[in-house]
């Protein structure tokens, strides 16, 4: 069982701010090698990834769309990421995916390189309007 939930979608406008929460309520999380990721895709356009953390070291990296807007920090004692997203555009409308993959120690510094992931959520809608 390596199942991950999304939550905290929803519609907004232009300019506000969300934050998603994704619990691995049936992955094993683990504090020190669990890399944590989160990917969107709108209909039509190709998965994009979004930002990844590093559970162990609280070492964030963010894809260059989102970079300065958004903020990923981890809860370990939650099992949890949250993914604050600041200065909302239309674009940013999309499914957005947690996705959780180990990483051993000594290749912890990959977590923001990796892109194939083990367990994924379900999804969670953001709607942004102008």
């Amino acid at each position: 069982q390596k199942r991950l939930v999304e939550s905290g979608g929803g519609s907004v406008q232009t300019g506000e701010s969300l934050r998603l929460s994704c619990t691995a309520t049936e992955y094993r999380y683990s504090a020190t090698t669990t890399c944590m990721a989160w990917f969107r895709q709108a209909p039509g356009k190709e998965r994009e990834w979004v930002a990844s953390i590093y559970a162990g070291t609280d070492s964030t990296y963010y894809g260059g769309a989102v970079a300065g807007r958004f903020m990923l920090s981890r809860d370990n004692a939650l099992k949890t990421s949250y993914l604050q997203m600041n200065r909302l555009l239309p674009g940013d409308t999309a499914s957005y995916y947690c996705a959780a993959a180990q990483i051993s120690w000594p290749d912890r510094s990959s977590c923001g390189r990796r892109r194939d992931f083990d367990a994924w959520g379900q999804g969670t809608q953001v709607t942004v309007s102008s």
